[in-house]
């Protein structure tokens, strides 16, 4: 059976629009018509989406999450969007993404029942794998509640992703895998890449420092195991949410997560209101240089280099012998602090030997000039902000 890794799908990062962390799952439309889980909540992220230049910047997935299902399943078996919520039903939602030159992303769960509460896949991976199919969805967020056991939720996973293929249609495979195993037992990532175009490996994201700060203090950890084996139809999903442009965070943070998330070579998943954005964050988002660092082709993931009190260093390889580096500064309290290091440590000796043109891409661009090997370079970095380079 053709397995994920052959699906000749996520070459680079996805990038999208999700509705869970933003909007939950509000299914009250009556009550709270503007942030329920429906057909307009949809259609109006699309109309957004094509006309502001978010799909122009990249971002082409808008993907329903948990909540969009009726309670139960047709009488076919079949899986069935609610009907108030979604009148259309989701293949005339998929037709007018696509009509938006936009694709169309949809959520369920390896086990019994969704993390809501809604109709699972479990014993129906083939038959929902088709229905999908038909309604024209183009990835599929697989999530990982309510499975009686490891093996059925690996069995699962391998048999969705079976599935997908089967369906002759082009559908990206987002799984939640190993954050499941993980509790028990160490992920093998090298299976999980076989069949999955990107994993999840840590707790959702939330709209707060505490939860950034959280997942990169994790992925540090955990970097040996992880960065090698992301790349070119496969990806560390740190959590795919960036919540910038909501509440949680200020703007050095906000300028961290994006930063960070490139770093990574993470999915690009906003889940904000692109109703009501502002400039600022609008700019971050779409920023151009960032994007490319994201999705440079050489496609692989970046890892801390070192540590040092409050400062961070990453570096991530890019394609034409460059190198993405961001200065981290987790410190809370006072105000910018400096922070200098070698060039000589970039790139194990090789970034800037026997010399380099740096450039500053966030928190605001500009040259920074030509350096040589032996050099060091010097940044001030706000408390919580992040200084991301192109060397």
């Amino acid at each position: 059976a053709a397995l994920a890794l052959d699906n000749g799908l996520a070459r680079t990062p996805p990038m999208g629009w999700l509705h869970w962390e933003r909007f939950l799952c509000a299914t009250d439309c009556a009550a709270e018509p503007r942030r329920c889980v429906s057909e307009q909540l949809f259609v109006e992220m699309a109309d957004r989406m094509a006309a502001e230049g978010w799909r122009d910047a990249g971002y082409e997935f808008i993907c329903i999450d948990d909540c969009w299902m009726a309670p139960t399943r047709d009488k076919q078996g079949r899986l069935q969007a609610d009907p108030k919520r979604f009148p259309g039903g989701i293949r005339k939602l998929a037709d007018y993404v696509h009509s938006k030159g936009l694709k169309l992303g949809i959520y369920s769960d390896v086990g019994s029942k969704t993390c809501a509460g809604f109709p699972g896949s479990y014993n129906h991976y083939d038959l929902d794998a088709q229905t999908f199919a038909s309604w024209g969805v183009d990835l599929l967020k697989f999530d990982g509640c309510n499975s009686e056991s490891l093996e059925l939720l690996a069995e699962g996973y391998r048999r969705m992703s079976v599935a997908l293929n089967r369906t002759g249609r082009s559908i990206v495979y987002s799984c939640e895998w190993p954050f499941y195993l993980r509790p028990v037992q160490q992920p093998n990532y090298t299976e999980i890449k076989q069949y999955c175009n990107h994993w999840r490996n840590f707790y959702d994201v939330y709209d707060s420092w505490s939860s950034i700060k959280s997942i990169l203090d994790w992925t540090a950890l955990h970097q040996d195991t992880i960065v090698k084996i992301a790349g070119p139809g496969g990806w560390n999903d740190p959590d795919m949410a960036l919540v910038i442009g909501n509440f949680g965070l200020s703007w050095d943070q906000s300028v961290t997560q994006m930063a960070m998330w490139a770093i990574m070579a993470a999915p690009l998943f906003m889940s904000n209101d692109l109703r009501h954005i502002s400039p600022e964050a609008k700019w971050l988002l779409q920023n151009k240089e960032v994007i490319a660092i994201n999705q440079d082709p050489l496609g692989k993931q970046g890892y801390q280099l070192s540590k040092d009190k409050n400062f961070q260093l990453w570096e991530r390889p890019l394609s034409d012998r460059a190198y993405a580096v961001a200065v981290l500064n987790q410190q809370e309290i006072g105000g910018p602090q400096k922070f200098t290091f070698s060039l000589t440590f970039l790139g194990n000796g090789l970034a800037c030997n026997p010399a380099c043109t740096i450039r500053q891409v966030l928190p605001a661009s500009r040259d920074c000039g030509v350096y040589s090997w032996m050099s060091s370079l010097s940044v001030e970095v706000n408390p919580t902000g992040t200084v991301l380079l192109k060397v």
